[in-house]
């Protein structure tokens, strides 16, 4: 098999479209003169969707552990394969950064996740404006670490995907009806 299987094509778009949409709703919900509603209704979406991502990554990683990824064609040069490599393990561990940075900045500043508090989990973190502060900062730059990170991994997939044409990019292109 040259491409992934369809549940990890899944996986990797799925997450994709979330973080694609918690990026701006993040952004856009801490502007000054935004309106109390609008802004509530981003924090809530930007935290709910930041479990449903974690969680999403968190299968999508126990997939891999089952059913690892198919070999890069070997057109790729050894060092394309090992800049793929750390590329795909810093998105994995920016978006875990992320989330749990995030469950300690709303948890630590006394905030609800409605998700995880529609499931009854406890808060695991007593509140602290020490730790809160730490994680309002971490996430921050965790941001713009993510931002980068998922900028070099879109331009290495539009590289090989319009540039070279060696069917890098389509062992991940979404599993659609042909």
């Amino acid at each position: 098999m040259t491409g992934y299987r369809t549940p990890a094509r899944l996986f990797h778009w799925i997450v994709a479209l979330l973080v694609l949409a918690t990026i701006p709703a993040g952004q856009i919900m801490i502007q000054d003169g935004l309106s109390r509603p609008v802004q509530n209704a981003l924090f809530i979406f930007h935290k709910n969707v930041g479990v449903v991502i974690l969680l999403v990554v968190l299968a999508r990683l126990a997939y891999r552990q089952v059913v690892p990824p198919p070999p890069l064609p070997l057109s790729v040069p050894e060092w394309q394969r090992r800049v793929a490599g750390l590329n795909h393990a810093a998105l994995y561990g920016l978006l875990i950064f992320m989330a749990v940075t995030g469950y300690l900045r709303v948890r630590a500043g006394g905030f609800p996740i409605e998700a995880l508090d529609a499931l009854g989990l406890p808060t695991l973190v007593p509140r602290s404006e020490a730790l809160e502060a730490w994680a309002k900062a971490a996430h921050w730059w965790g941001r713009i670490a993510l931002v980068a990170v998922i900028a070099l991994h879109v331009a290495a997939a539009a590289w090989h995907g319009l540039v070279r044409r060696d069917g890098v990019m389509a062992r991940i292109w979404p599993p659609v009806a042909r």
